[in-house]
Order: structure tokens, then C-alpha cells, then sequence
């Protein structure tokens, strides 16, 4: 059957895809520049579940962007501010925003600390180590504009948190009020969800293969989309299958939209999704948009903390708000989230549930929090109460524990800047990622 009109005008727009012809026999597919159809099998949007047989099951979607999309940026060069104090001075005080767009990087906030910083260079650095080498790809890191306007913490804020350096570890509160998540999932090994760990591993693999030469007309911004069709067992969460990818990547503009969709195909989603997933019905949508030259801070402002989901759990488990990246560890918003996340590792590793969510509250310059909570998704193999017993008997939630405990006064935050916070390696970094044996004791 001939395309039509519609689709021969859509390709003329550009955009590389793939759909898998309806009814056609397995193993026949066609390639062309038009956005597929949802899917060969009939699902409703509207309640989002999916008829495989007699198993009902439902789709997931979570995204990522790798390191050369402008609030991505904006997050590493906030961390890279933060590293660089506290290679100094381990236990400075920082809030660092970053806010950057064409020709022109900025910081700002309140920083409190004996390092002498210049900030200046710290943001070329980074900016250079992402690929931004020039305006043609998005941002010039050795011409652009950079404003500094950092300005001492509140010293009101720092009587109430850290006594102005007089409180004790035990007794440093919390710097602001707040709720935080941890997830986990036993549904792979990073337990992690699987739409994230798959859209963020493509979001990585698009950089790895730009920088080291082996697709040569990529440039430093890009996404990443990934939908998962799921059963549940329970409470817990099984993968059946992938249904759509979807990646936009800046590139060069002499490339072809043939030679993207075949390069992305050959060298970012072949060794990144598992063989299994993938089936004759899997949708891909590579540049739908036909065409993305422009990028970086030319292409989009960016600022830090707008990638929060991204940063955790894509979407799944829950999010209390705050973002990590330009924050010292008396920042609940970043330390609470690392304890909560090791907490729910920690019940998921020690076989004590198959999923689940942990929240931990706080007051500003109040130690203690104000309320920690378990839930297993009924998946628990004891009581919920007594898992939250075992947590809250092996984790100190205090502030100045959990930097102690977690090594959080030592410079390595850039490198959690991107690609995600949680199910990382090596936990020697990502000591967050350490699992805690909860198991009750004979």
C-alpha cells in the first residue's frame, strides 16, 4: 500500500522513525519520516492500560537529558561551585544558583566559607569539560560572559542551623523546612526504575559516543523518552516489554535524518536497552522534529534545579520540591533525599519488600526530624511498623549524621549533576547507594 499524501508532506518536514506496519507479519517493519501510530495493539490513553491477552497491564514513561541541555549545565556548573569550596573548606556553606542563556553564564546565592574561589574559572572549566567549546554548538566556554553575585549566608539563618559554627554535629538543624522521598524497586539491579534507568543510560551513552569520536555530528545538547509496558504483581512492578524511545539530539547541520536515525539505532540504543524489550511493535521516535541545530544556552535557557524528576526516580515514587544540585549537605533538600533513598534501598536489598517509598520531614534548625514514614506498596514480607522500626534503628536522619555518615562534606558533586543522583556507582561516591542490611536478626 502507497504512503500518503500526509505522510510523503510530514516527511518532507523531516524526522527519522520507525513504526511497525500494522497487521503485517513478524519481523516486517518500515522505515520513514513520519510520527508512527501509538502501537499495532488498541490501548486507551484515557486509562492508560493495555490488553496483552488476559494480562492487563500499563504503560510508564519517565525522561532524562544528558549534560549539554542548558539546566543540565546550569546543575553541574552549581555543583562545580560546590566541590570547589568544599575542597577548602569541607564544611562551607553553599547555595549556588546558576542561570544561563546565549553568550552568557551566571551565578548567584549565598555562599559562607574560608576557600578562595574563582568562580570565573570553575564556570569555563565546566562548561569546556561539557562541550561547550564555541557558538556554534551552543556556548563559547572561553568567550562567553560570566556575572558573579555571591553574597554571605543569612546570618540568621546560620544561628538557627549550625549555631554559626558553635553546634556539634548531633546538634546542627535542619537548613530549611521541607519533605523528602526515597524509592527503590526490585525491578533491576540498580533497583531503580526501569523507564529511568533506560532513558538515562541513552541520555549517557549520547555523550559517551560524541566524545570519544564514534558519531561525529553530535553536539552537546539532547533528550531522551522512554515508555515501558508494566504488569503489576501486587504491589510490585514487572517490565514487560519497551514501547517507544524517543530521542531529540543536537547535531550538526550537514547531517541527514537517514544517517541519524541509523547511527542512534546502531550505536545508542542497540547496546543500551536489553534485546529482550524490544519487539517488532517497539515505536521509535529519533528527531521527530526534523531538525535540531541549534541547542545548548542558544537554544534554551537553563537554569538549576528545574531537572528534579530526572535527578530521582522519572516520575515514579513521589518528590517533595526540592532540588539537590548547588547545596551543601545541611541542605535537607539534598541530604534527606540521600538518606531516604539509602533507607528504601536498603528495605528493597535486604529482601524485606519489592518496592519501596520512604518520606522524612523536617524543621529548620530542628535536628530531628519531624516524621519518617514506610510504605511498601503491600509488598512487604513483615508489617510496615516494623520495617520503619528497622530504619529508624540503623539510620541517624539528623542532619550532621547524615553527612557524616554519608561522607557528604567531601567535593564530588559534579559528578551527580548528571545522569541521576540514585543507582550509581561507585558508592564510594554515591555512598547514598551503600545497602544497609535491615533483615531482623535471629
Amino acid at each position: 500500500m502507497g504512503k500518503s499524501r500526509a505522510c510523503e508532506r510530514q516527511k518532507e518536514e523531516g524526522g527519522v522513525c520507525m513504526r511497525t506496519r500494522p497487521h503485517a507479519q513478524a519481523g516486517t517493519s518500515i522505515f520513514c519520516g513520519l510520527r508512527p501510530p501509538l502501537n499495532d495493539r488498541r490501548h486507551d490513553l484515557g486509562t492508560n492500560r493495555v490488553k496483552m491477552g488476559d494480562i492487563e497491564t500499563f504503560l510508564f514513561t519517565s525522561e532524562s537529558v544528558n549534560e549539554g541541555h542548558p539546566d543540565k549545565l546550569a546543575d553541574q556548573v552549581s555543583d562545580a561551585v560546590l566541590d570547589a569550596c568544599l575542597e577548602q573548606d569541607p564544611f562551607a556553606k553553599v547555595a549556588c544558583e546558576t542561570a544561563t542563556k546565549t553568550n552568557m553564564v551566571m551565578i548567584f546565592g549565598e555562599i559562607t566559607t574560608s576557600a578562595k574561589v574563582d568562580y570565573e574559572k570553575v564556570v569555563r572549566d565546566t562548561c569546556r569539560e561539557v562541550g561547550f567549546t564555541s557558538d556554534d554548538v551552543g556556548l563559547d566556554a572561553d568567550k562567553c560572559k560570566v556575572l558573579v553575585h555571591i553574597e554571605e549566608q543569612s546570618p540568621d539563618i546560620g544561628q538557627g542551623v549550625h549555631g554559626l559554627g558553635t553546634k556539634t554535629l548531633e546538634e546542627i538543624g535542619a537548613g530549611d523546612q521541607g519533605h523528602m522521598f526515597g524509592y527503590a524497586t526490585d525491578e533491576t539491579p540498580e533497583l531503580m526504575p526501569l523507564t529511568h534507568v533506560l532513558a538515562t543510560q541513552l541520555g549517557y551513552r549520547l555523550t559517551e559516543v560524541r566524545k570519544n569520536g564514534t558519531v561525529g555530528w553530535l553536539r552537546p545538547d539532547g533528550k531522551t523518552q522512554v515508555t515501558v509496558e508494566y504488569k503489576k504483581d501486587g504491589g510490585a512492578l514487572t517490565p514487560i516489554r519497551v514501547h517507544t524511545i524517543l530521542i531529540s539530539t543536537q547535531h550538526s547541520p550537514d547531517v541527514t535524518n537517514d544517517k541519524i536515525h541509523a547511527d542512534l539505532m546502531e550505536h545508542v540504543i542497540k547496546p543500551v536497552v536489553p534485546e529482550k524489550y524490544l519487539d517488532d511493535n517497539t515505536i521509535f521516535h529519533l528527531n521527530p522534529s526534523g531538525r535540531f541545530v541549534i541547542g545548548g544556552p542558544h537554544g534554551d535557557a537553563g537554569l538549576t534545579g528545574r531537572k528534579i524528576i530526572i535527578d530521582t526516580y522519572g516520575g515514579w515514587g513521589a518528590h517533595g520540591g526540592g532540588a539537590f544540585s548547588g547545596k551543601d549537605p545541611t541542605k535537607v533538600d539534598r541530604s534527606g533525599a540521600y538518606i531516604a533513598r539509602q533507607a528504601a534501598k536498603s528495605i528493597v536489598g535486604s529482601g524485606l519488600a519489592r518496592r519501596a517509598l520512604v518520606q522524612v520531614s523536617y524543621a529548620i534548625g530542628v535536628a530531628q526530624p519531624l516524621s519518617v514514614h514506610v510504605d511498601t506498596y503491600g509488598t512487604g514480607t513483615i508489617p510496615d511498623k516494623e520495617i520503619l522500626d528497622a530504619v529508624l534503628k540503623n539510620f541517624d536522619f539528623r542532619p550532621g549524621m547524615i553527612a557524616r555518615n554519608l561522607d557528604l562534606n567531601r567535593a564530588r558533586y559534579k559528578k551527580t549533576a548528571a545522569y541521576g543522583h540514585f543507582g550509581r556507582e561507585p558508592t564510594s561516591d554515591f555512598t547514598w547507594e551503600k545497602v544497609i542490611d535491615l533483615k531482623p536478626k535471629a
